[in-house]
């Protein structure tokens, strides 16, 4: 669509939350809206984690493409499990690193 911007969803592991956060400001100056994983400054529940991977889920609905953060090549469950997700709804998937 050249009426709006591109939206991109960002996957990766909590580790990697300084390189999610790079990646972020470099999309959004490029002129693209990005969906991020939300952040916490402490720790969250089970329950609250699940509802997070959800809603992570829709953002991934919404986004045109999907970036996995993944320095090294790293890749944990909850994002093999976005990868899964995004790849079965027909997104279209691209790394920072190597897989």
């Amino acid at each position: 669509m050249a009426d709006r911007p591109e939206i991109v969803c960002i996957c990766g592991s909590t580790q990697f939350v300084d390189e999610m956060r790079a990646a972020n400001r470099d999309l959004t100056f490029a002129g693209v809206i990005v969906l991020a994983p939300g952040e916490a400054d402490e720790l969250i529940t089970n329950e609250q984690k699940t509802a997070l991977d959800a809603l992570h889920l829709r953002k991934i609905d919404l986004a045109d493409r999907v970036l996995v953060v993944n320095p090294g090549g790293y890749v944990g469950e909850s994002t093999s499990r976005e990868i899964a997700y995004a790849h079965a709804t027909g997104k279209p998937i691209s790394f920072t690193d190597p897989v």
